[in-house]
């Protein structure tokens, strides 16, 4: 379809103007958008950033969080023909001059006071940066610096030209090609500087209506507005997909208040990383140990029924008179309440990407009649390429390619994806761009993986990161990291993981602990500690976590292409990963070798024999304080298993 995002923007203010668009939690009270409204906006906030001098392909750097205004700036800039480039809101200053500068950005409309404070101390480094617009004006009324000013003044501007000009931006929408530059995306940056993204709206309205039709989306659904706008996943699912379907985003009042408006809202379609659906069925067990013995006796009972005949229940298939009864019963009694204090009584599609997430936790969510699903995509693929179908999912895939993709796998395992929604380029960067994009059309994704017997994707690990194992017992096996680090996550005492072995001898790993989940642990073990960093040293806790190690080794032992990726020692780190102290991406990608280098007395620890080492780690507080942790690390030792021969 010819079109642009503004142009659709128009039709269904045209077509249903009294609709809600957008709802926006304030001070606990949802205050609705309607279409009509939203149109309005962005043609006053078109108007204002033409006269403030905003002109066709200049980028406009936008940073907050989910907010209608913050949207419609979006789409104001896109209709002028001028680019968004949406950065992470918790991302420091430093991290925000390397896109500010590489786009040459003179433009850039924030949140808060916040951003606000970012932005100045940006400008010392890129003095281009002239115009600074907020949309939040507590705690600015005494600044006075040279081009800061208000959305509010924007817009009053834009409302007085658009009267003498009622033509300007109907004209200026018409212009826009499907073709042009939607918006500009940057990676995480796990090696070197981060990469911009640049994708057409054709790429993007493609995806958002090829994966639209595969899961029979309508204007009808809700979706919860929550994670970065930067990340190109939020922008599918609450900005391309709400402009292609016409359905409600709605935008909650704080990162602290999205459980409680994730219950208010009750979204039918939901998208979370493995990260969220953990954090949820972690406070649920938790709550469930504190209950009382017959209601435990209640749960354990049901959700034992529910993981026997809840997954099939979910894909479509018989599960017998007497287990249909008796899994009413148990949503009468368990899943359906279960679900309401989650927020997803009305769930229809919900979604997981961007990391494996666990079988046990997979099956979890599908048994009490929760419809997850996996997708798998990136920023460079505008996120559809593989999608599964609601009667095929399974933790161990990410489904089969959708509508206008194909995939072909190299000889080096690689995965090669063809799609309407690959990038257009990497900004200014031709020498990546030729390294991901082949001279016929196919995108290099850098996984590694295969297409199974039906047809489904499986992901194995970056190419880059599989390697071997050299010397010992398991020279020359297949080393997997991501692969390791996820069995262990799926452990709900067990947040983040990482892993050595290439080129080594054995496999070693650091981990972070759940600090909530292993708080609660000793709590009901009557075991004291006086923070993370004590709590994380117990001897107790390690054996917690060794039990763990061992279970992985144990599964491992059974896969003949990875037994000899079983973990030998490991030790429980001082301290949580942290994306503010560079350990992790802001999309909680784990930077492995950023962390080998500072960490490496550990590592020399880990493969030296030693088993304690002491280690005082840099970090930075909220306040943006800098401070120090020590501690001397215990390590252990795990138990391995000899690989289990397949049956001749």
């Amino acid at each position: 379809m010819q079109t642009t995002f503004p142009r659709l923007l128009l039709a269904h203010a045209a077509k249903r103007p009294d609709a809600p668009a957008m709802r926006e939690k304030e001070y606990g009270i949802w205050q609705t958008t309607s279409w009509s409204a939203m149109s309005d906006l962005v043609m006053h906030m078109a108007c204002g950033l033409h006269q403030a001098g905003l002109r066709r392909g200049e980028h406009l750097i936008v940073v907050g969080a989910n907010r209608p205004r913050l949207y419609a700036t979006m789409l104001a800039a896109q209709s002028l023909g001028a680019i968004p480039v949406p950065l992470y809101q918790d991302a420091v200053a430093a991290e925000c001059v390397f896109p500010i500068t590489n786009a040459e950005v003179r433009f850039c409309v924030v949140e808060d006071q916040e951003q606000v404070d970012k932005m100045l101390e940006v400008r010392e480094t890129c003095p281009a940066l002239t115009h600074i617009f907020y949309d939040d004006p507590r705690g600015l009324r005494k600044y006075d610096e040279a081009g800061l000013s208000a959305l509010d003044e924007l817009l009053a501007a834009g409302q007085v030209f658009a009267k003498l000009h009622p033509d300007f931006f109907t004209g200026e929408v018409e212009k826009g090609q499907t073709d042009d530059v939607a918006a500009m995306f940057f990676t995480s940056g796990t090696t070197g500087n981060p990469k911009g993204v640049v994708h057409s709206h054709g790429s993007m309205i493609d995806r958002a209506q090829a994966g639209a039709e595969f899961d029979h989306l309508t204007s009808a659904e809700d979706v919860l507005a929550y994670l970065p706008p930067a990340w190109i996943g939020q922008n599918i699912f609450s900005y391309a997909q709400w402009l292609v379907c016409g359905y409600v985003v709605n935008c909650p009042e704080s990162a602290a208040t999205v459980t409680i408006d994730l219950k208010e809202i009750g979204p039918t379609y939901y998208f979370a990383p493995p990260r969220v659906f953990e954090g949820m069925l972690t406070s649920v067990m938790i709550r469930m140990e504190d209950a009382s013995a017959i209601k435990r006796k209640l749960f354990a009972y049901f959700m034992q029924l529910a993981k026997k005949v809840g997954p099939a229940r979910t894909d479509g298939k018989s599960i017998g008179l007497f287990n249909g009864l008796m899994y009413s019963l148990g949503n009468f009694m368990v899943y359906g309440p279960l679900r309401n204090n989650l927020g997803f009584s009305r769930v229809r599609v919900a979604y997981t990407a961007g990391e494996a997430i666990g079988p046990d936790l997979f099956t979890f969510y599908r048994s009490i009649g929760v419809n997850l699903k996996q997708l798998y995509g990136s920023t460079e693929t505008a996120v559809f390429v593989c999608l599964q179908p609601d009667n095929e999912a399974r933790a161990d895939t990410v489904g089969i390619p959708c509508k206008g993709v194909e995939i072909k796998v190299a000889e080096n395992g690689e995965i090669l994806v063809k799609s309407p929604g690959l990038l257009k380029a990497y900004y200014k960067n031709p020498e990546a761009t030729a390294e991901v994009l082949t001279a016929d059309g196919w995108y290099h994704t850098s996984d590694a993986g295969f297409l199974d017997s039906h047809g489904h994707l499986k992901i194995i690990d970056r190419v880059k990161d599989v390697g071997r194992i050299v010397g010992g017992a398991n020279d020359g096996a297949m080393f997997a990291p991501k692969y390791v680090e996820n069995k262990l996550k799926f452990f709900p005492h067990i947040k983040e993981v990482v892993a050595y072995g290439d080129q080594r001898e054995k496999v070693c790993v650091m981990i972070n602990i759940d600090f909530d989940a292993v708080g609660n642990w000793a709590e009901r073990r009557n075991l004291p500690y006086a923070g993370y960093t004590d709590l994380a040293q117990k001897h107790e806790v390690y054996k917690l976590i060794q039990d763990c190690v061992e279970q992985v080794n144990a599964d491992l032992a059974e896969d003949t292409m990875l037994a000899g990726s079983q973990v030998n020692r490991f030790l429980v780190l001082h301290k949580e990963l942290d994306a503010d102290d560079g350990e992790l991406t802001r999309t909680n990608k784990v930077r492995r070798g950023f962390i080998a280098e500072k960490y490496q007395p550990l590592v020399d620890a880990l493969y030296g024999g030693l088993t304690q080492q002491f280690i005082e780690t840099t970090v930075k507080f909220e306040d943006g304080r800098s401070g120090s942790v020590s501690a001397t690390l215990k390590i252990s030792d795990s138990k391995t298993f000899a690989p289990v021969k397949a049956a001749a």
